[in-house]
Protein backbone atom coordinates (compact mmCIF):
# COMPACT_ATOMS: atom_id res chain seq x y z
CA UNK A 1 0.00 0.00 0.00
CA UNK A 2 1.24 3.45 -0.69
CA UNK A 3 2.57 5.70 2.00
CA UNK A 4 0.05 8.34 0.93
CA UNK A 5 -2.90 5.99 1.58
CA UNK A 6 -1.44 5.03 4.97
CA UNK A 7 -1.00 8.68 5.95
CA UNK A 8 -4.51 9.62 4.78
CA UNK A 9 -6.02 6.83 6.88
CA UNK A 10 -4.06 7.96 9.91
CA UNK A 11 -5.19 11.57 9.44
CA UNK A 12 -8.82 10.57 8.99
CA UNK A 13 -8.68 8.37 12.10
CA UNK A 14 -7.16 11.18 14.15
CA UNK A 15 -9.88 13.57 12.95
CA UNK A 16 -12.65 11.05 13.68
CA UNK A 17 -11.27 10.56 17.20
CA UNK A 18 -11.22 14.33 17.76
CA UNK A 19 -14.77 14.64 16.48
CA UNK A 20 -15.83 11.75 18.74
CA UNK A 21 -14.29 13.43 21.77
CA UNK A 22 -16.05 16.70 20.91
CA UNK A 23 -19.39 14.93 20.50
CA UNK A 24 -18.93 13.23 23.87
CA UNK A 25 -18.03 16.53 25.52
CA UNK A 26 -21.12 18.18 24.01
CA UNK A 27 -23.39 15.34 25.10
CA UNK A 28 -24.31 14.68 21.46
CA UNK A 29 -25.43 11.03 21.57
CA UNK A 30 -26.10 10.88 17.82
CA UNK A 31 -22.70 12.35 17.05
CA UNK A 32 -21.02 9.89 19.41
CA UNK A 33 -22.71 6.98 17.67
CA UNK A 34 -21.78 8.31 14.23
CA UNK A 35 -18.13 8.94 15.10
CA UNK A 36 -17.75 5.60 16.88
CA UNK A 37 -18.90 4.01 13.63
CA UNK A 38 -16.50 6.14 11.62
CA UNK A 39 -13.55 5.12 13.81
CA UNK A 40 -14.50 1.42 13.56
CA UNK A 41 -14.91 1.71 9.79
CA UNK A 42 -11.50 3.31 9.33
CA UNK A 43 -9.89 0.63 11.49
CA UNK A 44 -11.52 -2.11 9.39
CA UNK A 45 -10.35 -0.44 6.19
CA UNK A 46 -6.82 -0.21 7.53
CA UNK A 47 -6.84 -3.88 8.57
CA UNK A 48 -8.10 -4.92 5.13
CA UNK A 49 -5.07 -3.21 3.62
CA UNK A 50 -2.55 -4.52 6.13
CA UNK A 51 -2.08 -1.21 7.92
CA UNK A 52 -1.63 -1.61 11.66
CA UNK A 53 -3.11 1.36 13.51
CA UNK A 54 -2.93 1.57 17.30
CA UNK A 55 -6.38 1.34 18.83
CA UNK A 56 -8.33 0.01 21.75
CA UNK A 57 -10.46 -3.13 21.40
CA UNK A 58 -13.68 -1.17 22.03
CA UNK A 59 -12.98 1.00 18.97
CA UNK A 60 -13.47 -2.07 16.77
CA UNK A 61 -16.88 -2.95 18.19
CA UNK A 62 -18.96 -0.10 16.82
CA UNK A 63 -20.77 -0.21 13.52
CA UNK A 64 -21.81 2.64 11.23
Amino acid sequence: MTAMFDQELREQLAQARQDLAAARAAGDADGVQAYEGRVASLLRLAAQHGIDLPHSPDEEEHNE
